[in-house]
């Protein structure tokens, strides 16, 4: 069936920390970006990191009340399963009010109660997977939804074959374009430093360390530190009382910038990371968080590693002399960053979010969106 050429009206459930809302923007991104027409609105929480993020974006938020369940103890899984039915009606509300042609979660909290909605009010819906071990909320929807966007192959384990599809993990246009590597190599190494959207300790603890170990490198070293808001002021001193060069914040809103400016990223291995790494063609050194389910960073970071494009560290053997060893080899071989980046780069996938919205426009039995302004 042929239908006028018009923008979407889509609705982005979910976020909380940036693996969830960083492939959320960008897929907004896409969508705005092949007609101007389309109307973006997410729906979020109060305490997740969209309602920091997103107006300064410049995307409309609307949240809901709604808790996780899973892995909690029973006091504040009663509590978080009381909140449901208000989540359900507040999406209900916010559905009806802004008429989406398609709703689709992203994983996170007010991702189940929006579209869950939406599928018993008969719109389209879709969920978007970052990780090979899906979340506990998507691994429920997967069985309402029309579509299911995989960041990896499922092969039919936790979502049905015929409504999945590989599409890779959407990263935002300004790494989906590619960070342009104009960074001469001179007489300073330059770090980035992250452990995810909310920081990670035992990272920030190594590298601080770590300077211990590279006294007579610290005049070479320029460091960017997102240390979370907690580690900020501890962070801060142990970099002062080492004489080091560092730039230490609680949160970096403009990565993409902050990946250009780096020779080496020293991060976690979340799916998001990875896919905005590759995308840069950026060298790494990755430390998976132990804790994650199925061990999953191990295993993204594994990938990399054993390309040539990254090195990993296990935590359970981080200290500052192990991972100094790795900045002073690194810092000291141009060549093997380059080699590193390039690997990485062969790795990357910049084309995800514009598979899953030419998968949207088919589902809505559309025109493709494909250009500015619809054209």
């Amino acid at each position: 069936m042929h239908m006028e050429k018009r923008g979407i009206r889509i609705i982005i459930a979910g976020g909380g920390t940036g693996g969830h809302l960083f492939p959320a923007v960008a897929i907004a991104e896409e969508f705005l970006e092949r007609s101007q027409m389309s109307d973006v609105l997410f729906i979020g929480t109060e305490r997740g990191l969209e309602a920091r993020l997103l107006p300064g974006l410049g995307f409309a938020l609307r949240t809901i009340t709604v808790e996780g369940v899973k892995g909690r103890g029973p006091i504040k899984m009663i509590g978080g399963l009381l909140k449901i039915p208000r989540s359900v009606a507040q999406s209900v509300s916010i559905l009806r009010e802004f008429r989406p042609d398609i709703t689709l979660g992203v994983g996170g909290y007010a991702s189940g109660p929006a579209v869950i909605a939406a599928h018993f009010m008969g719109i389209k819906t879709a969920i978007a997977e970052q990780n090979a071990l899906p979340g506990f909320t998507n691994r429920i929807l997967g069985r309402f939804v029309d579509r299911v966007f995989s960041s990896f192959p499922d092969r039919g384990r936790w979502f049905a074959a015929v409504k999945t599809i590989v599409t890779g993990n959407p990263v935002r246009k300004e790494f989906a374009k590619g960070i342009k590597k104009s960074r001469k190599r001179g007489s300073t190494f330059s770090i980035l430093v992250f452990g995810g959207s909310q920081g990670a300790g035992a990272i920030n603890r190594a590298v601080v360390e770590s300077m211990r170990y590279l006294e007579d490198m610290k005049d070479s070293l320029v460091i960017t530190h997102q240390a979370g808001k907690g580690d900020l002021d501890e962070v801060s001193k142990a970099y002062r009382d080492r004489g080091v060069h560092a730039e230490v914040h609680p949160f970096i809103t403009d990565m993409a910038s902050a990946y250009g400016s780096a020779d080496l990223l020293i991060c976690r291995a979340g799916a998001t990371s990875i896919a905005e790494i590759t995308a840069s063609g950026k060298a790494s050194v990755l430390i998976p968080y132990p804790f994650a389910v199925g061990g999953h960073q191990e295993l993204n970071a594994r990938v990399l590693a054993d390309a040539g494009a990254a090195e990993m560290i296990l935590e359970d053997r981080l200290d500052g002399k192990t991972l100094a060893g790795v900045i002073r080899r690194l810092a000291g071989s141009p060549e093997t960053i380059r080699m590193m980046e390039e690997e990485s780069e062969r790795l990357g996938n910049v084309k995800a979010a514009a598979h899953i919205v030419d998968e949207c426009m088919i589902m809505l039995d559309r025109e493709p969106l494909t250009g500015v302004g619809g054209a």
